[in-house]
C-alpha cells in the first residue's frame, strides 16, 4: 500500500513579519513545495481583501513561487462555485488569512470550499491560516469573548471551525491581548480539549495532528485542564471561574510537543528576532502592503 501524504498545518498567531526575515512565511512556501508551491490565498475574513492578496503575493513571489492565486467568495452560495474549489484541490499550499473567524465560518464551513480544504489538507497540501485564519483550523472555534488575565463564565463564543485540527482549541494574539482569560474559560468548560494560545509572529506547526513545533519570536500556551477542579457547571455569569489543576505549558520557538500526550518531547534553544507588530488586522496589511511597495 502507498504511504499516506503528511499532513501539515502551520497555524500563525498573527502580525507575522512580511517585510524582514519573514521566517514563518518562508517555511510555509517551504512545506508547500519551494519555487514549485502552488499557493491559495484566502483573503475571506478581512476587511481589506484586495490588499491582503497583494501583500502576501508579493511576499510569496519574492520567496520564489511563481504560481500565487486567491479564492474570496462574496457569500456561501459562491463558496459552491466550481472554479474556486477547483483552485484549492490543486493547491500544494493554501493560506487564510487574518480578519473576522466569523464571517469565515458563515461563508466556508460546511460548504464545497470547505470540503475542499479538508481535501487539501488530507492529500498532503499544508493549510495555514493567521489570526482568524487560525483560529478557524479547530472543529470548535473561539469567534468572540472578551479578552483579559481571568477566566470568567459564559464570556466567550465557540461557533464551528473547519476541524481540521480537533481536540483543541486555538487562540491568537495571545500574549499581545491578554487571551489568557477566555481560553482558560472554555477548556475549563470543555476540559476534554487542549487549549492553545499563539502569540503574534509565531506558528504552531503541526504534523499529523499531533507533532507540534513552535516556529517564531514568541511563545506557544497550551493548557491542558483534563484533570483540573473547575465551578464551570455552577458559576453565574460573568462570574470569575474557579480553575485549579490544570497544567499549563508555554512553548518557545524551538520546542517539539506532543498534542496526543500533551507533552514536551524535544527543545532546542533558538534565538529569535523580537520585533513583533500588535498592530490590528486592517492597519497590519496596510503597513506592510506600503513597506513592500518601496
Amino acid at each position: 500500500m502507498p504511504e499516506a501524504p503528511k499532513r501539515s498545518l502551520l497555524i500563525i498567531g498573527g502580525a507575522e513579519d512580511k517585510v524582514g526575515r519573514v521566517t514563518i512565511l518562508r517555511r510555509f512556501v517551504r512545506l508547500a513545495g519551494g519555487r514549485k508551491a502552488r499557493l491559495v490565498v484566502i483573503p475571506t475574513a478581512s476587511s481589506v481583501p484586495d490588499e491582503v492578496v497583494e501583500v502576501y503575493s508579493t511576499v510569496f513571489e519574492r520567496l520564489g513561487c511563481a504560481s500565487v492565486t486567491s479564492v474570496d467568495p462574496a457569500n456561501r452560495q459562491a463558496a459552491g462555485d466550481s472554479e474556486l474549489v477547483e483552485r484549492v484541490d490543486d493547491a500544494t499550499g493554501v493560506f487564510l488569512s487574518g480578519g473576522n473567524q466569523l464571517k469565515l465560518s458563515q461563508l466556508i464551513v460546511g460548504t464545497p470550499l470547505g470540503a475542499a480544504l479538508l481535501r487539501a489538507y488530507q492529500r498532503g497540501a499544508v493549510v495555514a491560516g493567521t489570526s482568524a485564519g487560525a483560529s478557524i483550523m479547530s472543529q470548535f472555534m473561539i469567534s468572540m469573548g472578551d479578552e483579559g488575565v481571568t477566566p470568567r463564565q459564559r464570556s466567550s463564543q465557540l461557533t464551528a471551525g473547519l476541524g481540521l485540527l480537533p481536540g483543541v482549541i486555538v487562540d491568537q494574539h495571545f500574549d499581545q491581548r491578554a487571551r489568557y482569560g477566555r481560553l482558560l474559560s472554555l477548556v475549563a468548560g470543555s476540559p476534554s480539549l487542549l487549549g492553545m494560545g499563539i502569540d503574534e509572529d509565531t506558528a504552531a506547526e503541526i504534523t499529523d495532528g499531533r507533532a507540534l513545533t513552535v516556529v517564531g519570536s514568541g511563545a506557544v500556551f497550551v493548557v491542558d485542564a483534563r484533570n483540573a477542579v473547575t465551578d464551570a457547571h455552577e458559576a453565574r455569569r460573568d462570574a470569575p471561574l474557579l480553575v485549579t489543576g490544570a497544567v499549563v505549558h508555554t512553548l518557545p520557538f524551538g520546542a517539539t510537543f506532543d498534542l496526543q500526550t500533551a507533552t514536551l518531547t524535544e527543545f532546542v534553544e533558538k534565538h529569535t528576532d523580537l520585533s513583533v507588530s500588535s498592530s490590528r488586522d486592517r492597519h497590519d496589511t496596510a503597513t506592510a502592503a506600503a513597506a513592500l511597495r518601496h
